[in-house]
């Protein structure tokens, strides 16, 4: 489950996103054989208490629980590692004091306040007890940063030099939108900004992983061009995209096939 020694390794680690917080779902996961489970406390509504069960639920099968906070706030990244969060992923980051509040938060914990702030403006040098207690109640954790817009994009080498930063998500959604080529991911902008992110990311020697549910064609494009964490799909999609696909054939296998059934693409 030690992400961090996998990817340092030069192996890539596999994931959904995932939200649903009844007990039995992750032995889905387990069975798919996959690393890590992306919970998106961003988009889905989902309290500390529920956030905590499932976190805890998913390490039990042996799955690492990456958690994207609501808001790129350091408190907020603090209360998902209390909850059992391996990784925390802040979203929309567009500023070097953001992404140094994140890795304060996932790699320094319980250092808050001034006293933090100093050691990661450089202002200040940890003793030594003290350092290498927080290295080793750190250990395995990951700061990721949430990449979705074109502010971000224009301060990425600056971004991405902050020491601490593990990895980056890059958000095909929010970006697009912020190219102005709305959900077009085939459109040329989209694409060379995903390449810019990717190689980017990989030169300063960070993980780098792009969030798709459509198909997975899409996830080894983007693995071949360097990205090394993959975020396959999330439940809702793929229970979605099943179902409607299973549907469709049982009604035109009986004559009641209809036009209501939408393949439905999702993407969060």
């Amino acid at each position: 489950m030690n992400l961090v020694k996998k990817l340092q390794e030069g192996k890539r680690i596999y994931g959904t996103c995932f939200t649903a917080t009844a007990p039995s779902w992750p032995l889905s996961l387990q069975k798919a054989g996959l690393d890590f489970a992306f919970i998106d406390n961003e988009h889905i509504s989902m309290n500390r208490a529920d956030l905590a069960k499932l976190c805890q639920v998913i390490t039990s099968y042996g799955i690492a629980p990456i958690v994207r906070i609501p808001s790129p706030d350091h408190y907020l990244a603090s209360q998902a590692i209390d909850a059992g969060a391996v990784g925390v992923v802040a979203p929309y980051l567009e500023s070097v004091q953001q992404i140094r509040e994140l890795v304060g938060a996932v790699k320094y914990k319980p250092l808050k306040g001034e006293v933090l702030r100093r050691a990661l403006n450089g202002d200040d040098v940890l003793n030594e007890k003290t350092k290498a207690y927080v290295e080793r109640v750190s250990a395995g954790r990951m700061a990721i940063a949430n990449i979705e817009s074109v502010p971000a994009m224009e301060k990425l080498d600056d971004l991405l030099s902050v020491p601490g930063l593990d990895a980056v998500f890059i958000g095909p959604h929010d970006l697009s939108v912020s190219l102005g080529h709305p959900e077009e991911y085939d459109h040329p902008v989209f694409e060379a900004a995903v390449k810019t992110i990717i190689h980017t990311a990989r030169r300063k020697g960070l993980a780098i992983g792009i969030h798709f549910s459509l198909e997975p064609e899409r996830q080894i494009k983007w693995i071949r061009e360097g990205a090394n964490i993959v975020v396959h799909s999330f439940d809702i999609a793929l229970f979605t995209q099943r179902l409607i696909h299973d549907m469709n054939i049982i009604k035109s296998g009986v004559g009641d096939h209809d036009t209501t059934s939408r393949s439905g693409d999702m993407i969060i």
